[in-house]
């Protein structure tokens, strides 16, 4: 971004000053934060009224199964997406799993060299994977 577009920006920032919280319509939901291991559960917001806040939402990633190349698998996906891409999929065959990960390398940018990239592909298969018939 060009030095003069920088300042106009920042000149915007500065003569707006700071963001007034408006009050929320009747039958919003509020967003919480995610924490670890929490139980989520939305509640009526304090004032009363049909306005109701959701509260701490539970982060519990998925754990995947124990088993050669899991560390790196957990390493080098979660650092794009959640795990739970993993777990969600079905029992997918061989080959689908070994151009997934490619995919994930040459189309999404993942820096995975390529003996990683044959370990995470052993593990999806093994772990994740339907044996072919």
């Amino acid at each position: 971004m060009k030095a003069a577009a920088v300042v106009a920006v920042l000149e915007v920032l500065v003569v707006a000053g700071p963001v007034q919280e408006t009050p929320a319509p009747p039958g919003l939901v509020r967003a919480g934060e995610y924490r670890l291991n929490m139980q989520g559960a939305a509640a009526p917001a304090p004032g009363g009224g049909s306005v109701y806040d959701v509260g701490p939402f539970p982060l519990n990633p998925p754990e995947l199964p124990p088993g050669e190349g899991r560390d790196a698998t957990i390493a080098m996906c979660a650092v794009c997406h959640s795990l739970r891409y993993i777990t969600m999929q079905p029992p997918l065959p061989p080959d689908t799993w070994r151009a997934t990960v490619r995919k994930m390398i040459d189309v999404h940018g993942a820096a995975i060299p390529d003996d990683v990239a044959a370990r995470i592909t052993r593990y999806l298969q093994e772990q994740a994977g339907r044996a072919e018939r």
